[in-house]
């Protein structure tokens, strides 16, 4: 998918959106072209209303409850975020790109949940997905939940509810749940930020979504077993630290 040259600002997609969900007539009378790629440009607008209230729920609506999007758009759309957004300022700290990345990851989640209802996406794009997946929660360092003025990045949360999507689909291989798991997991190990968003509720949705598709309770039970050997390792070099701060 490439970007129309013509998109439209946040005031006009503001006012676009405000009108396609209060009014069913709406979607007829839009650009609906400029309207799709307007929202995916600015998918990760510091404007919380625009992003969170206006962009996610008119996808929401346009995907999941109006079935607005054919099988060809919700396909480009998925490309676009695999090769596009997703990767937007990876590995920033403290960057407002974030937005773009987590708020691509509702869309994709969306997408994914579409696919378990009319199964549109070929098999190997799920595993390219599950590819694009790991290597994107490998890369993410910016887990900041909610930042103040500008909203929700929630990125493990977002993350955990695409994830869930992707394990739900008959096309994943049972063979990659760890391959998705781990670096999932490895997000809430980070050492630079308290999760106190129930970050921990969203990540085990998909754990037991996966227990439930056929991962083996002995590897969770081994995940856990090493991430306590893992904080015990990180308490150690803490106190340390702190010893050799005081002399």
């Amino acid at each position: 998918m490439i970007l129309h040259e013509k998109v439209l600002s946040e005031a006009d997609l503001k006012r676009e959106l405000q009108a396609f969900l209060n009014n069913s007539n709406a979607w007829q009378q839009a650009d609906q072209q400029i309207l799709i790629q307007s929202m995916l440009a600015h998918i990760g607008s510091v404007d919380s209303e625009l992003r969170d209230g206006l962009i996610y729920d008119s996808f929401y609506t346009m995907i999941l409850e109006r079935n607005l999007l054919d099988h060809a758009i919700l396909s480009d759309t998925l490309d676009y975020c695999l090769t596009v957004l997703l990767s937007e300022g990876i590995g920033e700290d403290n960057s407002d790109l974030v937005f773009t990345r987590t708020f691509t990851l509702l869309l994709i989640a969306l997408i994914l949940a579409k696919d378990n209802e009319a199964d549109f996406i070929e098999v190997h794009k799920i595993e390219e997905l599950t590819n694009k997946f790991s290597t994107y929660l490998l890369a993410e360092k910016d887990v900041r939940g909610y930042i103040p003025v500008k909203g929700w990045a929630h990125s493990v949360a977002h993350a955990s509810d695409a994830v869930d999507e992707l394990v739900k689909s008959p096309k994943f291989k049972k063979s990659s749940f760890m391959d998705i798991l781990r670096p999932l997991w490895n997000m809430m190990l980070q050492t630079n930020y308290a999760f106190i968003h129930d970050e921990d509720e969203r990540l085990l949705v998909p754990i037991f979504t996966m227990l439930k598709q056929g991962l083996q309770q002995q590897e969770v039970i081994a995940l856990l077993n090493e991430t306590m050997a893992t904080l015990a390792a990180q308490k150690e070099q803490l106190d340390v630290a702190l010893s050799n701060s005081t002399i």
